[in-house]
């Protein structure tokens, strides 16, 4: 009996009550300082800021249709908030301070309650102040599992990061001007759900669903998969409609998400996944191997579709949005508030990029958009830096160059003088944030955001 006949078998059993289905119980996540052993067992612990007193905060798991209810306490020395990354929720609960909510105070509590009408891999994470406190672990994976889901044997997710630590464990100071005006905050050590190198047992010929978060600061991420076979199933939360062949590099820029579905084949005793870097590719997780070999499965079906807001493109209101700025960017000035600094003005206010001009969240939107209407932004890259470009509330697809839309995103990398176009319907009302999630920049003057009026 496999999966789904095993679940059809439960149709005839008792039911909960229709009362006890109403309504979900109200949850609480408590932000709050942690320690963790983060380094080897014969370095010191690591002083955190957490969720639930978890490095990544605790996995919040819901189902497609259902309601998530969750107060979230702050008792952390900084106001904070949570960001609820690639849902399509209410803009109330979006978590941004300034633009949808006010922060949570220390000793505040905030009741986050929103719908959940898409499956798929999310994660959670505070919007305040972000480099540093998504740094200090204020994150955590989000699961909204399908009504129907796929028939796997195990369903792993694997929240990706990188930290900068100190030789005594504790973590590197913030706010330098290099991270700002370059890069990012770059990790000195990888970790796979706040573990170095961990190890998750499998059997030869299992089928598992992988889902990876990259909650890196700044990293790009270039993984493979050594040991398994199979296929992208979803990116950013959304399935592919046919799904596609893990290609040999799988690139994974900061907030970005990417669902497999795999067969484990290796005849070795472990399969491993890798991360490539300039000097080689290192293991960031292992998955040891047992059990005879087992002939693997060869279909594989795509996943249920989320709710679809075609993109009238012939019709699409177009914009554009110039990234300028950083080291070597040679950006000379910009607006902050209404007034003209130059570079060296913005480099004493920590702002050393712009979008279209602007340093910092402008006061108009990008964009003042009708509700269905839909949109197309060109944006190119003046910089020496990639930019993981994110927008909040909606899903996105790339334009081609030859017309064609790419797969549902919500966050794009977009490389050093590279342009890209992207197009989506404006089906989700509100002021909704665009940024670069590399946090650094963000920070550093990288924010803009769009309305959408009912």
């Amino acid at each position: 009996m496999d999966r789904r006949q095993f679940i059809g078998s439960l149709a005839a059993a008792p039911l909960l009550s229709s009362a006890s289905l109403a309504q979900p119980a109200t949850q609480r996540l408590i932000a709050a300082p942690h320690r963790q052993q983060v380094l080897p067992a014969e370095y010191p612990e690591t002083d955190l800021w957490a969720f639930d007193a978890a490095f990544p905060g605790r996995p919040l798991r819901a189902r497609q249709g259902d309601r998530l209810t969750i107060d979230v306490e702050n008792t952390l020395p900084q106001a904070t908030a949570v960001h609820w990354h690639g849902l399509r929720l209410d803009n109330a609960m979006d978590g941004v301070p300034g633009l949808t909510q006010a922060p949570i105070g220390t000793g505040e509590v905030f009741a986050y309650d929103f719908a959940l009408p898409d499956a798929g891999t999310y994660w959670y994470h505070s919007h305040a102040k972000s480099m540093e406190q998504v740094e200090r672990g204020l994150y955590g994976p989000l699961i909204i599992d399908e009504t129907d889901p796929p028939d796997v044997d195990q369903d792993l997710t694997f929240v990706l990061d990188d930290i900068r630590l100190n030789q005594d464990g504790t973590l590197a100071a913030f706010d330098n001007f290099h991270d700002l005006s370059h890069a990012g905050r770059i990790g000195n050590l990888w970790l796979a759900n706040g573990l170095i190198d961990p190890a998750y047992p499998v059997k030869r010929g299992e089928r598992l669903r992988l889902r990876l978060i990259s909650a890196a600061n700044a990293r790009t991420f270039t993984l493979g998969l050594m040991g398994v076979e199979g296929w992208v199933v979803a990116l950013d939360g959304m399935p592919l409609a046919q799904p596609q062949r893990i290609p040999e590099e799988l690139v994974l820029a900061p907030a970005q998400r990417v669902d497999l579905i795999v067969d484990v084949t290796s005849a070795e005793d472990e399969a491993v996944l890798v991360t490539y870097e300039r000097n080689g590719g290192y293991a960031i997780a292992r998955f040891p191997i047992s059990g005879p070999a087992v002939a693997t499965r060869d279909r594989i079906d795509a996943l249920p579709p989320n709710p679809d807001y075609p993109i009238d493109l012939a019709n699409a209101r177009t914009a554009t949005l110039l990234v300028e700025g950083g080291a070597m960017g040679g950006m000379r000035a910009a607006r902050v508030d209404g007034q003209e600094l130059d570079a060296r003005d913005l480099a004493g206010r920590g702002l050393f990029w712009a979008l279209n001009g602007v340093a910092g969240r402008p006061d108009a939107p990008l964009l003042d958009l009708s509700l269905g209407e839909s949109v197309r932004i060109g944006m190119a890259n003046d910089t020496a830096f990639p930019h993981a470009m994110h927008l909040h509330g909606m899903h996105f697809s790339e334009v081609y160059e030859d017309g064609r839309l790419g797969p549902l995103r919500d966050t794009v990398l977009l490389n050093p003088q590279e342009t890209r176009e992207i197009a989506f319907q404006a089906h989700n009302p509100g002021d909704w944030l665009l940024h670069c999630h590399m946090l650094a920049h963000h920070q550093a003057g990288m924010g803009t955001w769009i309305r959408v009026t009912a």
